[in-house]
Parts: structure tokens; sequence; C-alpha cells
């Protein structure tokens, strides 16, 4: 028995020694497989979409030309304009009122009284029109862009794409002081040469002069994609993406869609999930040992006393968001109506979310920081295109639902990020907090002064950090 057991013993033997190793191979393959389909980015769903009237034609090949387009005015227009603003009627504000109760109509009539006798829009349309404008169509609807290339390139520049993403209530002329010195440095006393771009500047679908959605349920992503492919259609299949406000949370989605296009993403608005446990206690702490959460001094000094900063002055500045979020065609069909409302309506956030100190002022700070000219001429596109209505229901859209529960809040971003923080913006992200979703910060700037609407206040500041943001992506 002995005997006849060996040979089956060594039969046994030499199947375990095939099996064993094949076995242990397969599950350190499916090990592998695992771990490595858990590294695997996360991406936003690119998908498909169709804004345009009624249904999507079937057959019909989308028109991807891209068309010369340049605004014009007429002396209806004008007339128009001026005979509603002869018409307009005032509020007294109560004494010593300044901006606390909103629009001072004191100084509104001031600004009023300029736009109606001295503001002269025929000039400023030529202004709009000293850069290339252009439409083309994309998911069924016309958009507007601006697109400057630099003048002069010399022998073995790279010339660097970058695409600008305006918010709200802006528009594509915020950037007109930033694009020279992005296409034409060394003609503004910037270090010559290294960084040099090429700058598109769209107009988000609803916004001026790009055409509004016919269709419910617009929002970041859809705009994203929209972007994704002007760039494309373009010609681009690297490129640099820039922006604030809405513009931020569109080009921080078109990083999380596509992040092989997206060579670096900077911003100068940051959205981030505060609604966590986490975040609670890290607010508490930071008030005390803020060393040992990552807040730095400077952090401490722009977010407390924190229900101050970030608290009662959001809750201050943020009424039109539920409006606006709820039911923007009610407020706006007056708005749309009344150039005197519209103009109160969008040059009240000029003033405050520039400088929040601008509240006890008369006059709002306006005039210190920008002209009349300027302010009027970014009220003048949403007149004369009607996108008052349109541009209110972005925020319908994209807040009809939890955003805490998007997709977009459980994809990380893993793109070269930089970050401007201004210290006037409406609330400051500490770098602590932002690594959370941005996975690969490159640059984290604390701006010495400036807010909101960083291109149109500070274009040089903002200019250099974006220059300096690219030049050490490039470095990489």
């Amino acid at each position: 028995q002995t005997i006849l057991h060996f040979p089956r013993s060594f039969e046994y033997s030499q199947k375990n020694a095939v099996l064993v190793p094949a076995a242990a191979l397969g599950l350190g393959g499916m090990l592998v497989c695992w771990l490595m389909s858990r590294r695997k980015i996360k991406t936003l769903e690119v998908g498909d979409g169709w804004w345009g009237s009624g249904e999507k034609p079937l057959k019909e090949k989308e028109d991807e030309r891209i068309r010369p387009f340049q605004i014009e005015t007429s002396d209806e227009e004008i007339q128009d304009l001026h005979h509603r603003i002869d018409r307009a009627r005032y509020t007294p504000p109560l004494e010593g009122a300044a901006f606390h109760y909103g629009f001072n109509s004191n100084y509104l009539q001031k600004v009023v009284a300029y736009w109606r006798n001295q503001f002269d829009w025929r000039k400023q349309v030529e202004i709009l029109n000293k850069y290339p404008h252009f439409q083309t169509t994309i998911e069924g609807i016309n958009i507007h862009f601006i697109h400057v290339k630099p003048s002069y390139i010399p022998h073995g520049q790279t010339v660097y794409p970058l695409l600008m993403v305006h918010g709200w209530p802006g528009s594509f002329y915020e950037f007109y002081k930033i694009i020279p010195l992005l296409t034409e440095p060394a003609k503004h006393s910037l270090s010559e040469g290294d960084v040099v771009f090429e700058v598109i500047c769209p107009s988000i679908p609803g916004y001026g002069f790009s055409e509004a959605p016919h269709q419910k349920g617009f929002d970041t992503v859809a705009a994203a994609r929209i972007f994704h492919k002007l760039m494309n259609r373009l010609g681009f299949k690297e490129y640099y993406v820039q922006g604030g406000d809405w513009g931020s949370q569109i080009t921080t989605n078109m990083a999380q869609m596509l992040p092989q296009r997206v060579k670096g993403l900077h911003l100068n608005l940051v959205f981030i999930n505060t609604r966590s446990l986490g975040r609670m206690i890290s607010v508490m702490l930071g008030a005390y040992v803020p060393w040992l959460i990552g807040l730095t001094r400077e952090d401490v000094r722009r977010m407390y006393p924190y229900l101050q900063k970030s608290v009662y002055d959001l809750l201050r500045e943020s009424g039109y968001l539920h409006i606006q979020a709820t039911k923007p065609d009610t407020a706006g069909c007056g708005l749309n109506d009344s150039p005197v409302g519209l103009a109160a309506y969008i040059l009240e956030k000029f003033s405050t979310w520039t400088d929040k100190s601008f509240l006890h002022k008369d006059d709002g700070g306006l005039e210190s920081k920008y002209s009349l000219d300027e302010l009027l001429t970014n009220v003048m596109i949403y007149w004369v295109t009607s996108s008052i209505v349109s541009s209110m229901r972005f925020y319908k859209e994209n807040f009809s639902k939890d955003p805490a529960l998007a997709a977009t809040w459980r994809v990380g971003i893993h793109v070269p990020t930089g970050i401007a923080a201004f210290p006037q913006e409406l609330a400051h992200t500490p770098r602590a907090w932002a690594k959370k979703n941005f996975k690969n910060i490159v640059t984290y700037s604390y701006m010495p002064r400036g807010g909101h609407f960083a291109a149109f206040e500070e274009p040089r500041l903002l200019a250099q950090d974006i220059r300096h943001f690219v030049r050490k992506v490039e470095q990489l």
C-alpha cells in the first residue's frame, strides 16, 4: 500500500506545484488590477446636449463654421434707452443709509444723469470691437467669443492658448484690460517672452451675445462641455483655463471632464463643499490652534471672526442668489424693462464685491476702482441683448438640486492648479481646505489687494499670477 500510495502522492504534489503558483499569480493579477482601478482618476461624464429651440434635428449636421461677428447699435436703440431713462422714478434714500440698504438712490440719479447725457455708447461699441469677435453654433445655440492673438511672435516663441471665463454680473468685457498684458507682455513692462498667450474669452450661454438656452437644465457642466467643444473647434488639443465666479466652476468642471485637455487650471475664486463635520471642527480649532489644521496667519486674518466674515457678511451679500436660484423670471422681467433698475441691480455688486467697506460710502466707492464708462458698458451688454433674465436663470439651473450631492463634488481635480486669493473676495478658501478637492496645487498666492472682479479691478496683479503659474507648470 505504501508503495502504491507514493506515486499518487508524487502525482498530487506535481499538480500542486503547478496549481498553487498559478492561483497565486491569478490572485496577484486581480489585486494589481483592483489597485490600478482604484488609482484611476475619476472624471465627469462628457455627455451631450441640445439647447436649441424645439426637438434636436435627427439628420441635420450642425454648422461648425466660425463666423466673424461685430457688435452694432442704432439710433432707435439709443433713443429707446433715453426714453426709458427719462421716465424713471426714484425713492429717496434714508438719511445716512449710504449703501447699507442697497444702491443709494441719490448717487443712482448722478450715475443715470451721466448715462443719459455724457455716456457715448457708440464710442464704447468701437472699443468693444477693437478685439476680434466670433460666433459659432454648438449644441443648437450660438456661442459668442473673442479670440486675441499676439501681434508679433518671435521665432521659437511658444504661445499658450488660454480660455478665460467670466461670471455674473460680469461679461467678456471684464477681460479687456488684462488681455494685452497676456498677449503682449513686453509692451506693458512685464518680463519678455517666456510666457505669452493667445486668449479666448467666450460669453456664457444666456449672457451678452451668446444665445440663451431654450431648454431647461443648462448648468456649469453643460457650459464646460460647450467650451471644450469650442476649443476643439478652434484647433486646440491642450490649453490653460482661468475663471472667477461662475467661470471658476465652469473651468473646474472642464478640468474634471477632460483632464487630458486642460494643461492647467487657474482660479481667483474657489468653490468647495463646506458642509461637513470635519470642516466645522477645522473652523473651531482654527481660531485657537490654526497651525494644527494647516491654517496660516494670513488665513486667520482673512477668516476670523468667522461668524462675521463667513456667515453674516455672506448672508448680506447673497440675497440676490436666493431670488435667482428660485424665481429668476419674476425679478428679471422688471430689470429687463427698466434700464435704471438694471443698473442699480448690477452696479451694487461692483461696490461691495470689490471692497466690503464701500458699504459705508454714499457713492458705494464705485468710481474709486472703475470709471463710469467701464461700469455702464458692462450694464449695456446686458441691456442691449436683453440677457439679464437668462443670466439669472443660470442660478436656478445650478441650485435646483443639492450641490453637495452632485457628481462634481465627488470628482477630484488632478490637473495642475493655481489659486489667486484676493483679500476682498466674498469668502476666503485656505490652501489647507482647497487641497481636499484640488489634488495638485502648484501655486497659491495671497494677493495684496483686490476683490471679486479681479481681472476688471486688478488686471496687472492677476496677469502676473497667471504667468507665474504657467511658468511653474511648464517647468514640471
